[in-house]
């Protein structure tokens, strides 16, 4: 005998309209066009050399930087912070949907990091008046994992669909 629920819902063929698999494809490479200008413009904005007259220390003790920031008067320490976390957002809503295999919290979390780590390490190796700090790694993390709960884990589900 049948439920209700098989009744009202017809059988389903397991067959995908012939337009679903095309604008995936469409959207993912949109998303990875996206993905390219965002790594161009976070490249200009964090690996361009400042004047900061010898005042670039680096920072590998957690929260010694948050503490100066939130020491700061309130808008220059929204600046520091907000600035920090909003860097990698988009690749929180960008990354899980090129890349199925990153979905999930913890691996967007170690993917946002290991970006992150690698701008800062190029920073304080390579850039005149920068340094690597910790807390920037940490504050960019939060930011990349932030957004994939907001929206992408559902657009990365929209577009690409289980898997």
């Amino acid at each position: 005998m049948l439920t209700r629920s098989e009744m009202q819902s017809p059988p389903s063929t397991g067959t995908r309209r012939w337009y679903v698999m095309p604008l995936r494809i469409l959207a993912v490479a949109v998303t990875l066009g996206m993905l390219s200008v965002f790594f161009y413009y976070v490249f200009q904005l964090t690996l361009s050399s400042v004047h900061d007259q010898g005042q670039a220390g680096g920072n590998t003790d957690p929260g010694r930087s948050l503490r100066f920031y939130l020491d700061r008067p309130t808008r220059e320490a929204l600046v520091q912070i907000g600035g920090n976390v909003a860097l990698l957002m988009p690749l929180g809503a960008l990354l899980p949907t090129v890349f199925t295999s990153v979905r999930g919290p913890i691996r967007i979390a170690l993917a946002g990091a290991l970006v992150s780590l690698a701008i800062e390490m190029t920073q304080g190796l390579t850039v005149t008046g920068r340094a690597f700090d910790i807390d920037d790694v940490i504050l960019n993390t939060t930011g990349v994992v932030m957004a994939y709960l907001l929206i992408g884990r559902k657009v990365s589900l929209l577009i690409r669909g289980r898997k």
